[in-house]
This record gives structure tokens, C-alpha cells and sequence, in this order.
């Protein structure tokens, strides 16, 4: 009897201690994706993921006309898609609002055929939003910035409704990292950097 009642007392401490460890297991943050088209895709990864709230960035393709997409195929022009960036972050710790500041920061907002070096369709800038309520920032954004005197061009980037986003190549994810000498020569040789730290200055690093 005795050692009947000593393997009931381990079996409920057991499970005792297995709701314990379940209740003490924090809650994941409720995320949200953010979409953003902003020229070459390698520069746009190392501001998001700079940036707290962000939980992560994936490089990829969206916007086509096709069912996949892949470089290939994306770089000569042959499925509509641009290439662009999904961000998932927390909303509890940045704005939707904040991500479209980063965004403007990162681009010419007045070049309509690609960006910078890079021309083609698949180069070109967008916003991609997924609710009306992300359409309505991203509109005011567009038109705060259009005020802001930061240019004297027009505000091209278009706004365009979400659609099929698809993960680049594994290679292309954190190039920056990968290979930091040959992303910081294209990042420089593409015209990017002095055109942003001419507009922005030391917000461009923001």
C-alpha cells in the first residue's frame, strides 16, 4: 500500500511539474508580414533586420503573372515578378508605420523604371499591402513624404495589393552576410548609398 501511494505521489508531481513548465513557456508574439519591392533585394534585408520588432526577413519574388518564380527567370523579366522583401514583425514593438519609414529610406521613390543601376520591371519599387488599413498608411506615407520637400520630383512608387510571394534562392538570403565584400562593392557601385546619404544623411542608416 504504501508503495502504491509513493507512485501516485511521483506520478501527479510528475505532471505537477510538466503544467508547470507548460505555463512557464512565454507566449510567442502575434506577428504580422509586411511586403516591400525596393530594387535589388540584397540591400533591402540589413535595415529590417537591423531593426527591433522585426522577427524576420525573407528575400523573395511577388507581383508576376506566373505561378513560380524563381531568379532565373525573375532578372529577365520573364514572370512580371519584382523582386522584394517580406518582413514579419511584432506590432506590439514597431509600426506598420515605422517599416514604411525604413522603406522610403532605402529607395528613390521618384525613379519609375527600376532602381538606381538596376532598370527593369523587376527592379522597380512598391508597396504591397494586405488590408485596407495597410493601404491607407502606405498612401498617406507616400503623400507625407510627397510633402516632406525631400524631392523635387514626383512620388512614383506605386501601391499595389498583395499577392503570391515567393522565397528566393538560398543563396540570395542574408547576402550580406554571406559575402560582405562583394554585396558592400554592388551596394556602393549600384549608386544606392551616396544617392541616400545625399537625401537622408545620417537617417539613410536608420
Amino acid at each position: 500500500m504504501i508503495k502504491q501511494f509513493a507512485t501516485l505521489i511521483l506520478v501527479l508531481a510528475s505532471v505537477a511539474g510538466a503544467n508547470f513548465s507548460r505555463a512557464a513557456e512565454p507566449t510567442p508574439p502575434v506577428t504580422k508580414t509586411a511586403i516591400f519591392a525596393g530594387g535589388c533585394f540584397w540591400c533591402m534585408q540589413p535595415p529590417y533586420d537591423n531593426t527591433k520588432g522585426v522577427v524576420k526577413t525573407v528575400v523573395g519574388y511577388t507581383g508576376g503573372t506566373k505561378d513560380d518564380a524563381n531568379y532565373e527567370k525573375v532578372s529577365a523579366h520573364r514572370t512580371q515578378h519584382r523582386e522584394a522583401i517580406a518582413v514579419t514583425y511584432d506590432p506590439a514593438q514597431i509600426a506598420y508605420d515605422q517599416l514604411l519609414d525604413i522603406f522610403w529610406r532605402q529607395i528613390n521613390p521618384t525613379q519609375a523604371d527600376g532602381q538606381f543601376h538596376d532598370i527593369g520591371l523587376s527592379y522597380q519599387a512598391a508597396i504591397y499591402y494586405d488590408t485596407d488599413e495597410e493601404k491607407k498608411a502606405a498612401e498617406a506615407s507616400k503623400d507625407k513624404l510627397g510633402k516632406s520637400g525631400k524631392f523635387t520630383k514626383p512620388i512614383v512608387t506605386e501601391i499595389l495589393p498583395a499577392t503570391q510571394f515567393y522565397p528566393a534562392e538560398e543563396y540570395h538570403q542574408k547576402y550580406y552576410l554571406k559575402n560582405s565584400a562583394d554585396f558592400e562593392a554592388y551596394h556602393v557601385g549600384s549608386g544606392r548609398v551616396s544617392f541616400l546619404e545625399k537625401i537622408w544623411g545620417a537617417e539613410s542608416k536608420k
